[in-house]
């Protein structure tokens, strides 16, 4: 027994400390592959930052930490009380002796991106084998360090790390409403580069201006060669790759759609261009000619998926003949060739020709696919990826943010679909992902997507399955500095407010369910389902909103931009369920004051009633009102990323949703004055409310 208890004790003992050793951990996303804690380090004194010799991207990746470190009022002091820090390269005779005493060394995989970072009691050394390197181990310096002033300390430790993939990036549609100011996308570059992602790919439809073909690109509505030009170059010194996509097959309808172009589409007012015509080849040529003297990194995105068209006009007869994967290969190899005088690899997305794996190997091996789908798949994906690596070809991994469609991302749904891809993405040997945010119904608001971004850039920079709940607790206290947690629980409870919408049956929390008017015939099939789940929405909304509020409260958050994309999400959660629950609740007692205008207990309270239905404070106008405050919102947080482009669109619905419960309102006012003068009231189809139950 005492033997027994003995074991017990080690058992305990080493619990304990390993328990211990992991709450010294600090939270860091990415996650570096090997951390050892040592003493923290107070930089009350101030700091130094110190770049031997002349490589001016090291002076560039000093700049930026000084940057950091000033705007936290981290003093600068040259005296022998401040804290030095040395940005080196693993060639200089210091860093090969820190290597040598912290027993580090690098290894072949780490060339290209990987550093080792080594504290000591004044000292901090950053050694890169390469600029990005040396650059990544400051971002990871900028996330060790907490407090502002005089209380600032950078978590003492020793780090060796290198990414999984070699490229790490985000593609971001821009073709689908709205178009970013060249200054957010300034902004997306840097914080990409803070969270070590390095390739940004921006998606063009009709919203990258061309000299050669001036018209599709709208004034105001897109990217001019310039800004293109000028992102290139700022991106460059962040170790950001613009990898540009100008969809060249599919989606292409508001190209289609210019008389000019009109003869080129495969059916009549469509999205696809019709293989077979030389026109089509030479609009593709000149468009990738122009990208490519823009964009100088390795690679240009050809898009090519969803082709939903083919087969369906002008090339009917040959798909019938030749099979549907056979036209779609023969046009994207009749790409490659008509782009190879560019001496760019091709990315393509990889669902149209995955259906035909007999065909994929008649694909140039000098093609990249990427492979997309968006849910978790408990079963794996490789079958999303089979049919290119058995074919010997390059792949990359492209999950999503699940923002599409939703008043916010559902981030259960993106970070289960980004752990999973991406991992077995590792696994099949990709070597890149592009963590996809699409705008289908133009509401998108980017700031609203950092969370998907932010796991993106962890699961492609860690190896294996990245952590979801190590992520989830890290979030708030990396992106925000916010040292309550309040807004990582806040992230959780807007997951458990879609959560509460699925188990009806109708999905997440979508803008459709947002605009719906709950007295139409949908609006009622939807309201049977969905009534149920509607206090829960509420409640877990208004969680996160009390949540935020208590960050807030706590003081010196960072991106607080994102802190109000958030709040507006939780706030359009909210109103949406709200919504149905009024307008329910209007219908009800209106059609009991319509059947009780006989029943004296009704009867004498008539007048109240309805003024309770429409007057000051009128339920009608509580919809009214929550449509108003929401607009204004929604106006303010567009302009702070995008142009005005697109945005009346979008208020546009804001302002019906607001007239129609103005007009209902008015409906009920005269019932009410109607009331008054005659005791009669009219019908409530008259109303608009005769379907309701």
């Amino acid at each position: 027994m005492r033997r027994h208890t003995a074991v017990l004790f080690v058992f305990l003992s080493v619990a304990v400390f390993a328990g211990f050793c992991q709450s010294k951990r600090p939270a860091l996303i990415p996650e570096p592959r090997e951390f050892q804690s040592r003493e923290d380090i107070s930089l009350a004194h101030g700091v130094q930052v110190s770049v031997p010799g002349n490589q001016q991207d090291d002076k560039f990746a000093a700049r930026d930490l000084s940057d950091d470190l000033k705007a936290r009022g981290v003093p600068f002091a040259a005296k022998a009380s401040s804290v030095r820090i040395h940005l080196l390269r693993d060639s200089d005779p210091s860093a090969r002796r820190i290597l040598s005493q912290s027993g580090q060394s690098f290894l072949p995989q780490m060339y290209e991106e990987g550093y080792v970072l080594v504290t000591s009691r004044r000292d901090v050394y950053v050694i890169g084998h390469s600029s990005a390197g040396v650059f990544y181990g400051v971002q990871t310096i900028k996330q060790l360090t907490s407090g502002t002033g005089e209380n600032a300390v950078l978590r003492g430790c020793v780090i060796r790390d290198w990414p999984a993939m070699k490229y790490r990036g985000v593609h971001d549609d821009l073709s689908r409403g709205p178009v970013p100011t060249l200054e957010f996308q300034k902004k997306q570059v840097r914080t990409f580069a803070a969270f070590k992602l390095n390739v940004y790919s921006p998606y063009f439809e009709n919203t990258m201006q061309y000299a050669s073909h001036p018209l599709p690109a709208l004034p105001g509505g897109s990217m001019s060669q310039a800004e293109a030009k000028e992102l290139v170059e700022y991106a460059k010194q962040y170790h950001i790759t613009i990898v540009p996509e100008q969809e060249a097959f599919g989606h292409l309808h508001h190209v289609l759609t210019w008389q000019q172009y009109a003869s080129l589409a495969e059916v009549p007012d469509g999205a696809v261009l019709a293989p077979g015509d030389p026109g089509s080849l030479a609009l593709i040529r000149q468009w990738f000619t122009e990208l490519a003297a823009i964009f100088p990194g390795p690679f240009l995105h050809i898009g090519a998926d969803e082709t939903f068209e083919l087969g369906q006009g002008r090339t009917a007869q040959d798909v019938k003949q030749r099979g549907l994967g056979a036209v779609y290969v023969d046009f994207l190899k009749q790409i490659h060739d008509e782009l190879a005088p560019l001496h760019r690899r091709l990315l393509f997305w990889g669902d149209v020709a995955m259906n035909d794996p007999a065909r994929v190997k008649d694909l140039p091996r000098d093609m990249v696919a990427v492979a997309w789908h968006y849910e978790p798949e408990p079963g794996g994906f490789s079958r999303w990826l089979d049919p290119y690596t058995s074919a010997g070809m390059e792949t990359w991994v492209a999950p999503g943010v699940n923002n599409w469609n939703r008043v916010y991302p559902n981030n259960e749904l993106a970070l289960g679909n980004i752990q999973g891809f991406v991992a077995d993405g590792q696994k099949a040997g990709s070597t890149g992902m592009l963590n996809t945010i699409w705008n289908d119904d133009g509401e998108g608001l980017f700031a609203e997507d950092w969370y998907g971004v932010l796991f993106g850039a962890a699961a492609a920079w860690q190896p294996g399955q990245s952590s979801i709940t190590d992520f989830e607790n890290n979030y708030g206290a990396v992106f925000h500095h916010d040292t309550t947690g309040d807004l990582s629980q806040a992230q959780l409870a807007l997951i458990a407010a879609h959560q509460a919408m699925e188990k009806t049956g109708i999905g997440d929390l979508r803008d459709s369910l947002f605009w719906l008017d709950p007295w139409s015939a949908e609006g009622q099939r939807v309201m049977a389902k969905i009534q149920p789940a509607l206090a829960e929405v509420r409640q877990n909304a208004e969680r996160a909103l009390t949540l935020i509020a208590a960050a807030r409260r706590a003081g010196n958050l960072e991106e607080q931009d994102a802190i109000d994309a958030m709040e507006l999400g939780a706030r359009r959660m909210d109103f949406l369920a709200f919504k149905f629950q009024t307008a329910s609740s209007i219908a009800q007692q209106y059609l009991r004051l319509y059947n009780g205008q006989q029943d004296p207990q009704v009867s004498r309270h008539m007048s109240r009633d309805l003024w309770n239905l429409s007057g000051v404070n009128g339920r009608c106008q509580d919809l009214r009102d929550g449509y108003g405050y929401l607009r204004d919102l929604y106006r303010e947080a567009w302009l702070k990323e995008n142009r005005p482009y697109w945005l009346d669109n979008v208020l546009a619905q804001y302002d019906m949703a607001m007239q129609l419960w103005i007009a209902r309102a008015d409906k009920i006012r005269t019932a009410r004055e109607q009331w008054v003068n005659s005791h009669t009231l009219p019908s409530p189809g008259s109303i608009g409310i005769e379907q309701v139950n």
